[in-house]
């Protein structure tokens, strides 16, 4: 995968950047938020994204409902206290030197509480994750799932939301935050726009509804929708309990 920006068209004022749907997420980073209508704005032409979707190595042989039942499995283990931390030892570390194969990606709060591997009962090489606050998806991280999907060839992708997400909350209280922080702000409030007349708790509704905001702007990914529609890939949306540990779809 290969990304040409044009550094020229691209420096722009954080605030001018904000106000334009675009936020800066370090140097030359970009992230293209979709809206509360769930349909993506355009990537500006300055930035060219090549995919290389070729594959040679292994690849998981689940389908996408195996893949997502033994990852619900895994959870309940959890849960139970009856984790088996299989492929964890020096035997698997060897066995992944020359490539992966994992049987789901994740798009995962970057919260320290979450941590999938864990929360799943799953060792090295089985789960892609990617981590960012609010478990948003700008487009460096779709571009990743891109990659455990077209080239990895993972047969299911989830997105995972969880109880009392801190980004959320600072989203609904609002508020001044020091250096680009608010870019998650940002990110996060057609989420808590989108479910405030909803019933029920507020943080959970927003928390819940941004999950289903993801799932949808990582289907307008050509690579991941074209997988779906080929029934190689299942997109599912999740919430985590942070209390139980319990994962469940949304």
């Amino acid at each position: 995968m290969s990304i040409n920006i044009d550094e020229n068209k691209v420096n722009l004022s954080r605030r001018k950047a904000l106000k334009y749907g675009v936020g800066f997420l370090g140097t030359g980073s970009l992230a293209i938020w979709l809206g509360k209508d769930a349909l993506a704005q355009n990537i500006p032409n300055s930035i060219e994204i090549a995919t290389d979707t070729s594959h040679h190595g292994p690849t998981s042989n689940l389908t996408p409902d195996e893949a997502l039942k033994k990852l619900l499995e895994g959870n309940q283990r959890f849960v139970d206290e009856k984790k088996l931390h299989p492929d964890q030892d020096l035997i698997r570390v060897a066995s992944l030197a020359e490539g992966q194969a994992p049987f789901a990606a994740i798009l995962s709060c970057a919260d320290s509480r979450v941590v999938p591997e864990i929360a799943f009962d799953q060792g090295l090489g089985s789960l892609f994750v990617v981590r960012v606050a609010g478990n948003i998806s700008p487009i460096e991280d779709i571009a990743s799932e891109e990659y455990a999907v077209g080239v990895l060839g993972a047969p299911l992708l989830m997105v995972l939301g969880h109880e009392n997400c801190g980004a959320v909350k600072a989203t609904i209280q609002g508020g001044e935050y020091s250096g680009v922080i608010d870019s998650l702000i940002y990110a996060l409030k057609p989420a808590v726009e989108a479910s405030e007349r909803m019933p029920g708790d507020q943080v959970a509704n927003a928390i819940k509804t941004n999950v289903k905001l993801q799932v949808n702007r990582l289907l307008t990914s050509s690579v991941i929708s074209n997988a779906v529609k080929e029934g190689k890939l299942k997109v599912v949306g999740a919430y985590y309990e942070l209390t139980t540990g319990k994962v469940s779809l949304i």
